[in-house]
């Protein structure tokens, strides 16, 4: 896939919001398709194929939190939820369920266009990254060049975003990362994005891999500064 060539799905009930992000994606070069509701953006989904789905929260027949678990059900595509400044709880929820971005309304188009741009942009990397070899610790595989991640000897489902951050940390073991470097590690850049996504994914994170994600073995958090991966050199 060339990021120009990109099929971007906009599910939003708003025609106004519709037009108002249609309109710059189009002027890229990508290819646009607009459902009105959730259940409209599920049948679309059903019927093509997309490289980015764009999601607003509060919609009718089927809300945008409901389309996003049916979606990452039986998909990893890069998705991004767009929420009012007062749904905190929908932000968490979004990425808990799998969403790999979110955008507080309201934003500026250029803010929009920032975020689709590094969503496309990792997906693209993801595939013409070199073969590398997978990476053990303890019951813990990591193999990014098949994108996998087995525990115990089960394989576990990981979310875009969770598998990005789990090797960023997990290829350095015993490295200090704070929220922002982990932010720019795995979106490009920590503009506009709050650090606290990181503690998200985390904490969802530890409940996919750790034995006791109260006392994590594997993501050890290092009070006032971040997070770094067990080290057998470092305690």
């Amino acid at each position: 896939m060339s990021e120009a060539s990109a099929r971007i799905l906009l599910v939003d009930d708003e025609e106004s919001i519709q037009t108002l992000l249609a309109y710059p994606l189009r002027k890229e070069g990508y290819e646009v398709v607009v459902a009105r509701d959730g259940r409209e953006g599920l049948d679309e989904f059903a019927a093509g194929r997309f490289d980015l789905v764009v999601l607003d929260v509060m919609m009718p027949r089927i809300d945008g939190i409901e389309v996003c678990r049916r979606l990452r059900a039986r998909s990893q595509v890069p998705i991004i939820m767009l929420t009012a400044r007062d749904e905190e709880v929908d932000k968490v929820l979004g990425l808990e369920i799998g969403a790999d971005d979110y955008i507080t309304k309201p934003f500026s188009v250029r803010e929009f266009r920032s975020r689709v741009k590094a969503a496309l942009r990792r997906t693209r990397m993801s595939g013409d990254e070199p073969a590398e070899g997978p990476i053990a610790a303890g019951e813990l595989t990591v193999d990014p060049a098949r994108r996998q991640v087995t525990i115990r000897g089960e394989r576990i489902q990981l979310t875009y975003v969770e598998f990005e951050l789990l090797a960023a940390l997990a290829r350095s073991p015993g490295h200090v990362f704070d929220r922002r470097a982990l932010l720019e590690r795995i979106w490009g850049d920590s503009t506009y994005r709050d650090p606290r996504t990181i503690d998200v994914h985390i904490r969802h994170l530890r409940e996919k891999i750790e034995a006791e994600p109260k006392e994590p073995e594997y993501l050890l958090t290092v009070r006032g500064v971040g997070y770094r991966f067990r080290d057998e050199g470092v305690s």
